[in-house]
């Protein structure tokens, strides 16, 4: 009889193995010690997951507040996030198509088109369409942009950068042709006493009461902390795996901190003169946006059926999922986050401008969907990268304008962040790749 010790491995068990290393930590671990170790499995495997980005924002925040105390200043972390606002919000919308394995060079120029629209319907000499509807406009137009495009690319099987590319065009000089509807040379904008024009204003440059502020803040807290803890209650209840509840406490707490600091730091007084605190609206609707895509990705059997699609597109075929409904879907999505995105920009001009640089905004949000974690390869991505990534671009900005450094630093330091997160993204992939093999063989 052989010794056991000579006897070949069990194939079976380097199979359990390699499952276990691609699920989430919240699946195979049960106590917050076991969660922490598959955790640390994953960033060992390749999975690094957010750390990057994160360690990128400790050490821009560091060195630009070396150069210059300012940086984490109250009123320049508000600034910071009010002028990040655009690109986190692209950077979600290009998410979508980015999660296929897809790209939608379009979303920067439809995105302006439903915001001009928006912003020419409310002005009080023409249209004066109340501003709900305006809004509702301006997404329900770049919802139908995408809903072209997407069939395009689905029905006809056309390459996705081929036709955003023509889209791009075509929404560029519609771009053009609907701000010259008004009477205002190309420019319409949102000065005056108006409700509907200061309520657009009000998106990125308004805020709330700093009482409100402390309020809303709670409320969110206790709400998402509630909706986590139920969450893991009936998944114990049905007989499912649930993560550690020490975990939840952890995550719950650390989410009152950043309420906290940034309900604190919102709350003073930004003003030279008289009085200007509270949170700016702008950041509950980002983190609104946040939170409903992150649900539609992580909740939902459509944000299944995109990461499926997205690793392996005959095999999600195979397994029954209509891939042209959901990727046509995933186009009209981009195109409709795209609005919101454009939207907050029109509001930080105080109107709507022929200078928008549409090409350049598309290559930002790629730049910071790509830099906070999503895959250029289809198949992993989450709305919090497209945050945490336009974070970074908006934070190297700021620091060099502080600083007072041309352009063309701008643009460098930008794309050489870009670089080091792709080069990332594909050793990580590929370091993945050889741990599957391993176990494989």
């Amino acid at each position: 009889m052989a010794d056991a010790a000579e006897l070949p491995p069990d194939p079976t068990v380097a199979s359990e193995q390699a499952v276990k290393a691609e699920l989430p930590p919240e699946v195979v671990a049960q106590t917050l010690g076991e969660y922490i170790r598959a955790w640390t499995s994953r960033i060992r495997a390749g999975e690094s997951g957010v750390l990057p980005v994160v360690a990128a924002m400790i050490i821009i925040a560091l060195v630009f507040t070396i150069l210059n105390p300012l940086f984490l200043s109250p009123v320049n972390l508000v600034n910071l996030f009010q002028q990040s606002a655009v690109f986190m919000v692209l950077a979600m919308a290009m998410g979508f198509a980015l999660v296929l394995g897809e790209i939608d060079l379009s979303v920067g120029f439809v995105g302006a088109c439903g915001a001009a629209i928006t912003v020419q319907l409310v002005q009080p000499l023409t249209t004066k369409w109340a501003w709900p509807l305006a809004i509702l406009a301006g997404l329900a137009f770049c919802l139908a942009f995408g809903a072209i495009q997407g069939t395009l690319i689905t029905r006809l099987r056309l390459p996705s950068f081929i036709v955003t590319l023509g889209g791009y065009l075509i929404a560029s000089g519609l771009f053009l042709w609907i701000l010259q509807f008004g009477p205002f040379s190309g420019y319409p904008n949102l000065a005056g006493d108006s409700v509907n024009l200061k309520v657009i204003y009000d998106l990125m440059w308004g805020s709330i009461d700093p009482i409100a502020s402390w309020i809303l803040a709670a409320v969110v807290v206790a709400a998402i902390g509630g909706t986590m803890f139920w969450s893991d209650h009936r998944r114990r209840s049905s007989g499912l795996v649930a993560p550690p509840m020490s975990l939840t406490i952890i995550k719950v707490a650390l989410l009152a901190v950043v309420a906290v600091v940034v309900v604190a730091i919102c709350n003073t007084n930004r003003a030279v003169i008289g009085n200007l605190s509270g949170v700016p609206w702008v950041i509950p609707i980002v983190l609104g946006v946040l939170v409903a895509w992150s649900v539609l990705f992580q909740r939902t059997r459509y944000g299944r059926y995109l990461y499926a699609i997205g690793g392996n597109a005959e095999a999600a075929r195979r397994a029954g999922i209509n891939l042209a409904v959901v990727r046509t879907t995933a186009f009209m999505l981009c195109s409709f986050t795209a609005g919101i995105a454009m939207l907050l920009y029109a509001s930080l001009l105080g109107g709507m401008s022929n200078n928008v640089q549409g090409g350049q905004y598309v290559l930002y949000a790629v730049a910071a969907a790509v830099i906070g974690g999503t895959s250029l390869f289809g198949g992993r991505g989450r709305p919090i990268h497209g945050l945490l990534g336009g974070l970074v671009i908006g934070g190297i900005y700021n620091g060099m304008y502080l600083l007072q450094m041309s352009i063309q630093w701008q643009y460098v330091v930008t794309g050489l962040v870009l670089l080091a997160a792709v080069t990332i993204d594909a050793v990580s992939r590929r370091g993945s790749v050889s741990g599957a093999m391993g176990f494989r063989f």
